[in-house]
């Protein structure tokens, strides 16, 4: 495993945001690109572990899924409208230049 973390960003989240942070050199995929579009919290979350990828979303469910014990390579979560696109970058970019994916599995963080 990678200490890098990769990000994966659901479909409630801008391309914008990813857009940015690829502009910095960090590996993100994204919901769109990966013909995930409508599928299940559940599914998106097991995509993300299967390519070792924190999942970042705006979408309060995930909070229900990692308080229930589901394993995951971490979880990012931002409550819509609160951060600007550039603050959501900026808070993205912190955690990987502070986590190693090692440290992110099974944990969550909050934007």
């Amino acid at each position: 495993m990678s200490r890098e973390i990769k990000f994966h960003l659901d479909e409630n989240v801008s391309n914008a945001i990813a857009n940015g942070l690829r502009i910095r050199g960090i590996d993100v995929t994204t919901t769109p690109e990966q013909k995930l579009i409508s599928a299940t919290d559940e599914a998106q979350l097991e995509f993300a572990m299967s390519q070792e990828r924190a999942i970042f979303t705006q979408d309060i469910d995930f909070l229900r899924i990692n308080q229930q014990g589901i394993q995951h390579s971490g979880i990012i979560y931002c409550p819509q409208q609160t951060k600007s696109i550039g603050q959501i970058i900026q808070g993205i970019v912190l955690i990987w230049e502070l986590l190693t994916s090692e440290e992110m599995i099974d944990h969550m963080e909050y934007l």
